[in-house]
């Protein structure tokens, strides 16, 4: 079982300014989430919404095509994944359930359920993105990155070092590393520090591995997963 925990909210201070495709909305997004998971019916998705949805969010037009709306008050990134996190930790799902911590700007392949499922069935992994960083491959600070590369029926995989808010792994992992998850919701600066805290991961002996192509990418414009045509999903 896939449980998706899906932020949104009514303003994104954090998105001001960002570089987007002329083809990108966050109903797109989740339009895209809809269509690439409604054959599976091992998928459950949960909204969390940072507040109340404003009468005129589109989130209000989905009511069917989701299990669960939770309305939590945070105000800034910090908070509102803190609330998730929170959240999630009440829940009681299987161990080997795989949760998947989701924003609401990010687009799927058509297939990336099953490349999700292959690779934690495959392997001996902790973390999970479907997001193969663009900025791994231009970026300074990544001179001299290496990666192991892995492979599973249907796709490559490589490790990586952080990834952003975006990810999946089992229960059982997330109830283990949840002090940690806790700990990098920066509170007084408004932000999770993801690469902090999944370097911090890897130094206490977790891993986590990326699809290479990407079957999800976070959508902005220099930073889309490279190779796929994400315009035309």
């Amino acid at each position: 079982m896939i449980h998706i925990y899906q932020r949104h909210c009514n303003v994104s201070a954090n998105s001001v300014g960002k570089s987007r495709p002329d083809w990108f909305s966050r109903e797109n997004c989740f339009a895209n989430l809809l269509k690439t998971t409604s054959k599976h019916k091992d998928v459950e998705i949960t909204i969390m919404f940072d507040g109340e949805p404003s009468n005129d969010h589109f989130i209000n037009k989905y009511s069917s095509s989701y299990s669960n709306l939770v309305t939590k008050k945070g105000g800034d990134d910090a908070k509102s994944f803190l609330n998730v996190v929170n959240y999630v930790a009440e829940q009681n799902h299987s161990e080997d359930d795989i949760v998947y911590f989701l924003e609401d700007d990010y687009m799927h392949t058509n297939n990336w359920v099953d490349i999700m499922l292959e690779g934690f069935d495959s392997m001996s992994v902790d973390y999970i993105t479907l997001y193969d960083h663009n900025d791994k491959y231009f970026l300074s600070m990544y001179e001299g990155l290496e990666s192991t590369i892995l492979v599973t029926p249907s796709t490559h995989w490589r490790t990586t070092p952080s990834t952003t808010n975006t990810y999946a792994c089992k229960f059982s992992t997330f109830q283990k590393h949840l002090d940690i998850h806790k700990e990098y919701c920066d509170l007084d600066r408004g932000f999770t520090d993801n690469h902090n805290k999944f370097t911090r991961l890897w130094k206490e002996g977790s891993n986590l591995i990326s699809s290479i192509p990407g079957c999800s990418t976070h959508v902005e414009t220099e930073y889309l997963s490279p190779v796929v045509n994400w315009g035309k999903l």
